[in-house]
């Protein structure tokens, strides 16, 4: 399966309102004529796409390898790590990883890449290496990648991708770094991987929360999708909405009881109240009922009792009066201080 199909199927759940923006404040280096521009960019995607189906095909064949239980004991010392490739488990799935390898043998071998010296960085099983090392374990068994730089990245960060059931916030770092490590932009990433631009797009959703926010998120990826991702970014546009926005995924990310949908009505302002109707005013000529004022969202009421239509044209007149002599007292004093 081609790489934008199978990115695509572990992608597809994805839902937000595209942003088609490409690196934001990056200097322009190329071309400057739009023939000029268009084929440089052709160019730069032509290599991309060369460079992912010689990364595809390499993990294809070891994948195959691996499948075949091939692989050769390496020792675990020599193993290091590259910041950022690691896929990060959530507690739950870290913990089950480690109890099946704590008591059955290794399905599937790293990989990694053979470095001076007898060490050897790794592109894939990370967290397979770090389990071993807490379980005291010397070796493990790996496969050697063989490439040039660019295709070590690129194996890395489509071994994350590929990977199933993968959050979205993970799938929007892994996006980040492979649009770092390719230096295309997110539509250009779209065209070389087969994805449409509005589908990359989305896993872009992340990137308008706030920083505090995604770095909570970070310890947790898999506590918020994109929907929910979506809508608090439009909560966060001024100073207090980002506030409680950290503070919702904050305690989203602390407390697992609290759903996704929780978390956005924690962050969203209240609604004003509307305005109470206050009891009504009863006033009375000697023992009968004269008249009743209420006020209700900036409505004055005032109903009479008896020659209800007589008295209600009478007072009208006056109480108009009596507004219009207000007000002008009123301009008369901001006149005169």
């Amino acid at each position: 399966m081609a790489i934008g199909r199978r990115l695509l199927s572990q992608t597809e759940n994805i839902q937000a309102k595209p942003q088609t923006t490409g690196n934001a404040g990056a200097p322009e280096l190329g071309p400057r004529t739009s023939p000029g521009r268009l084929l440089d960019v052709q160019s730069r995607i032509n290599q991309a796409e060369d460079r992912w189906q010689r990364a595809e095909a390499r993990i294809a064949e070891l994948e195959a390898q691996a499948a075949g239980q091939h692989g050769e004991e390496v020792e675990i010392s020599s193993l290091v790590e590259v910041e950022g490739r690691r896929r990060k488990l959530s507690p739950e799935a870290y913990s089950e990883l480690r109890k099946n390898l704590e008591k059955n043998k290794l399905a599937t071998p790293i990989i990694y890449l053979p470095l001076p010296g007898g060490r050897r960085e790794i592109i894939a099983g990370h967290n397979r290496v770090a389990i071993y090392r807490e379980l005291g374990r010397s070796t493990i068994r790996g496969i050697p990648f063989e490439g040039d730089l660019r295709d070590v990245e690129l194996a890395a960060l489509f071994s994350n991708l590929l990977a199933p059931s993968l959050p979205d916030f993970e799938k929007y770092l892994q996006f980040v770094r492979l649009q770092e490590v390719s230096g295309l932009s997110q539509a250009e990433i779209a065209e070389s991987a087969g994805l449409s631009t509005s589908h990359v797009s989305r896993i872009f959703a992340f990137d308008k929360l706030p920083t505090d926010a995604k770095v909570a998120l970070s310890t947790k990826p898999g506590r918020l999708g994109s929907n929910a991702a979506l809508k608090l970014v439009a909560l966060a546009q001024t100073s207090e909405g980002k506030a409680s926005v950290v503070a919702a995924v904050k305690k989203l990310v602390e407390d697992d009881d609290i759903s996704q949908e929780q978390a956005v009505a924690m962050a969203t302002p209240a609604k004003p109240k509307a305005n109470q109707a206050s009891s009504p005013v009863v006033i009375k000529s000697g023992k009968k009922k004269f008249c009743e004022v209420s006020t209700r969202s900036g409505v004055v009421g005032v109903k009479f009792f008896g020659d209800a239509d007589g008295e209600a044209a009478k007072w009208s007149e006056r109480i108009s009066n009596f507004i219009r002599e207000q007000m002008g007292t009123q301009d008369d004093d901001q006149r005169n201080p």
